[in-house]
């Protein structure tokens, strides 16, 4: 199975609108995203996902409900708060936003996710921390870094790469 990861598109709509894009064009089964929508319709744009949602809440995003009502009136995107926990081509995966590194070192130290995936610095990083492999995917938007990038996880073989945008 492939699955799309994303964090951090903070309402730039024409990066968002290509990693949706590519996301499709690469076949994924599900797509993960790691907070930071910002503003609701942000969330309408995923709508063109051949895929399904899960994301988690961001820092930066502020009404909570207004988003909880964009995300279930359009039905493609399953917002589950702070933490999400799935299980998706046999491996056991934790998507946080990472804004709140005690959240991040306390599911490093329980051991039982195959993969933890979180955002928030904007800068992308793929690598191991004993038998979990840590994915932030840096940002769609662009604005800290200057390079739009989201990451495909290949579950069978659990290696995940970058995709600039």
């Amino acid at each position: 199975m492939r699955i799309g990861i994303m964090a951090d598109t903070h309402d730039c709509l024409p990066l968002v609108e290509r990693a949706v894009e590519v996301l499709n064009r690469e076949g994924v089964g599900l797509v993960l995203h790691a907070g930071d929508y910002v503003a609701p319709f942000a969330l309408k744009v995923l709508e063109s996902l051949e895929a399904p949602v899960i994301g988690v809440f961001g820092n930066n995003d502020g009404d909570r409900e207004a988003l909880r009502k964009t995300a279930s009136d359009g039905g493609k995107v399953d917002l589950r708060g702070d933490y999400a926990r799935t299980k998706a081509g046999g491996l056991c995966i934790g998507l946080v936003h990472g804004h709140d590194t005690g959240q991040i070192a306390s599911l490093i130290e329980r051991g039982d996710l195959d993969v933890l995936v979180s955002g928030h610095t904007h800068h992308p990083l793929i690598g191991r921390h004993g038998g979990t492999l840590m994915i932030n995917p840096g940002e769609i938007c662009g604005y800290l870094t200057g390079t739009p990038t989201l990451a495909v996880l290949e579950t069978e073989i659990k290696e995940a790469h970058l995709v600039r945008l």
